[in-house]
């Protein structure tokens, strides 16, 4: 089992930047697929990043592409979310989660992750 906590969220102006970072205890969450998603009010929980167990691949929402980067630390057990070129648009609570598969592709499917963390607020406004 995995425990993930996320920080870095806040208010934030557009065209800002932000970094998400989510920290892991238990097992070594370098043998987990690793994914970011996010929910705004109202709203389903989405897709955002992904990137698989050995950080080999990686896999972004169409909204985030070129503005977002997955990234790893394995000797911290941490993964990060830099997101650049914020809009408001971008605001909501963000989730990072983890996946037991070890599978080829960054798994997007929100159904196929195991463990989540308990979110942190981003929001983009002036």
């Amino acid at each position: 089992q995995v425990q993930l906590v996320e920080s870095g969220g806040g208010l934030v102006q557009p065209g800002g930047s932000l970094r998400l970072s989510c920290a892991a205890s238990g097992r070594t969450f370098s043998t987990y697929g690793k994914g970011w998603f996010r929910q705004a009010p109202g709203k389903e929980r989405e897709f955002v990043a992904a990137m698989t167990w050995n950080g080999g691949r990686t896999a972004y929402a169409d909204s985030v592409k070129g503005r977002f980067t997955i990234s790893r630390n394995n000797a911290q057990n941490t993964v990060y979310l830099q997101m650049n070129s914020l809009k408001p648009e971008d605001t909501a609570v963000y989730y990072c989660a983890a996946d037991e598969g070890r599978n080829a592709q960054a798994t997007t499917n929100i159904v196929e992750y195991d463990y989540w963390g308990q979110g942190t607020q981003v929001t983009v406004s002036s």
